[in-house]
């Protein structure tokens, strides 16, 4: 019985398993059934999605090959219109030539008959010409070609003494002229060219602010002071004098240096031999720097260029340079702007002669101390530096060392004497002042009859007094004559020096 009933149980969970199995897979199929079925959907949606869209693109794509083919079609018949018009234009202008040839070809003939005529009129003119020739040399007894020398050897004569009477008459008002016209345009030049004059000496003051600065300048048993006038190569004299230290020396580059070394270190605090050497050396760099720069900036200033860089240091190195107390950079200005005035009332090129006033004292500045003259010094480093040969012959003819070749040496040696001999541009030394002033005073005191004489107005006039009954007025004034031209012969001096010959005639009477 019992295994009936488990057969039983065993067929039933048989047949369950397999009703349950049928059941699944029915529901699986429709599951599938549906997937596809919305697969289906999706596919057709997707289709028609697409399908319009390529239908948009292709009317898209159709409109624009629309618009292309317009414009397209615009463009040919712009282009169409364009040759048309040419065509008319070129049609045009071929009936205009035409035109003009038939006007041409008109013309042509109406100057060949024209030419036709005057040929018969020129035979019948040389017909004439000549029959007259035959009346004229019949009644004359000469034939053509012997009057024609006549008169032209007349009309020689004449023309010969005209341009002579114009000639002299030339001559003369320019005689008369020259001496005014000079004057005028020297004056002119010196009118127009005002300078400042800068007057250096031989020693610079250096300020402190008290004099406790002196004994750290000084330093421990001198040496800080030994080592500023080692490096320097200036003499630097610490003394009495209240908030001040003087800086002795012949070159004014070594004083600068020295004094712009010494404020460095008086501001800094630090003042030792290492620290001296450290900015000596750097001063020393920027003074050449303001060499260089100050060289430039006159070439700039007075417009002049291409000039080479040892003329441009020379150039930056006259600041630092005097002649008889006038700085030599100013006086080199002045003279450049004098020559360029000068050439211009001459009718010169007022470039080249400010040019050569520029540098016509560049032998003043050299690096070493040859014994050539500065003007040929100056020629010579001109000619290292390519200059024209016109600028260097006016450096080095500018004192007469050398014959002068061009126009533009004797306007730079005119403007050179202007610059430096105009009163206060330059100072003479103290000793060779009065010892000018003296020599002066002997050379009239050497004449018989000369009881004194008096230089006056630094050495520009000279006052001779005579005695009375020595020297007669003639006498006095052969005196002031003869002492003028002894004294431009063997003297040398600025500008010109006035003679004056005074003779008087006294009676002197005693009440007693």
């Amino acid at each position: 019985m019992i295994a009936v009933y488990i057969a039983i149980g065993v067929v039933s969970l048989l047949i369950g398993a397999a009703l349950t199995y049928v059941w699944i897979a029915k529901v699986q199929s429709e599951k599938y059934q549906k997937k596809i079925h919305e697969a289906e959907l999706e596919a057709e949606t997707l289709k028609k999605d697409k399908l319009l869209e390529v239908r948009e693109k292709f009317l898209n794509e159709k409109s624009k090959l629309e618009k292309e083919v317009q414009q397209r079609n615009q463009k040919i018949h712009q282009a169409e219109n364009k040759v048309k018009q040419r065509e008319l234009g070129l049609n045009q202008r071929q009936e205009e030539i035409k035109r003009k040839n038939k006007e041409v070809e008109r013309q042509r003939q109406q100057l060949e008959r024209q030419i036709s005529i005057n040929q018969e009129k020129q035979s019948e003119l040389e017909t004439l010409t000549q029959k007259q020739i035959e009346n004229l040399e019949s009644i004359s007894g000469l034939s053509a070609s012997e009057a024609k020398e006549r008169m032209v050897e007349s009309l020689k004569a004449e023309a010969k003494g005209q341009a002579q009477a114009y000639i002299n008459d030339i001559v003369d008002d320019a005689k008369l002229t020259a001496n005014k016209e000079a004057k005028r345009i020297v004056i002119q030049s010196i009118q127009r060219v005002a300078t400042e004059t800068a007057i250096e000496n031989s020693v610079t003051v250096f300020h402190i602010e008290s004099d406790e600065i002196k004994g750290r300048i000084i330093g421990r048993e001198g040496r800080n002071i030994r080592a500023l006038e080692s490096a320097t190569g200036i003499e630097i004299v610490v003394d009495d004098t209240p908030e001040a230290i003087i800086l002795s020396g012949f070159d004014p580059v070594r004083r600068e240096i020295a004094r712009l070394a010494l404020h460095q270190l008086v501001t800094d605090g630090r003042i030792h031999p290492a620290r001296i050497e450290e900015v000596v050396s750097k001063v020393r760099k920027q003074i050449e720097e303001e060499i260089i720069e100050i060289g430039k900036r006159t070439a700039i200033d007075l417009g002049i260029h291409g000039l080479h860089p040892d003329l441009i240091r020379i150039i930056g190195k006259m600041k630092y340079r005097s002649s008889y107390g006038q700085n030599l950079l100013q006086h080199a200005r002045e003279t450049a702007n004098l020559c360029a005035v000068m050439a211009t009332e001459l009718g010169l090129n007022p470039k080249r002669a400010k040019r050569a006033g520029l540098l016509h004292d560049i032998g003043k500045v050299p690096d070493d101390e040859p014994e050539l003259p500065h003007a040929l010094l100056g020629m010579k480093v001109a000619e290292r530096c390519k200059e024209k040969p016109d600028i260097c012959n006016a450096i080095g003819a500018h004192h007469d060392e050398i014959e002068m070749t061009t126009l533009i040496a004797p306007i730079v040696q005119v403007c050179d004497a202007i610059s430096g001999a105009r009163p206060g541009a330059r100072r003479e030394i103290a000793e060779a002042y009065i010892k000018r002033l003296n020599d002066l005073e002997k050379i009239a005191m050497s004449y018989p009859g000369v009881t004194k004489t008096y230089a006056i107005q630094a050495g520009r006039e000279l006052r001779v007094i005579v005695g009375a009954d020595k020297i007669d007025d003639v006498q006095s004034e052969g005196l002031s004559d003869e002492i003028a031209k002894k004294i431009q012969d063997e003297m040398t001096y600025p500008g010109q020096v006035k003679i004056t010959v005074i003779r008087e005639t006294r009676s002197v009477a005693y009440a007693k």
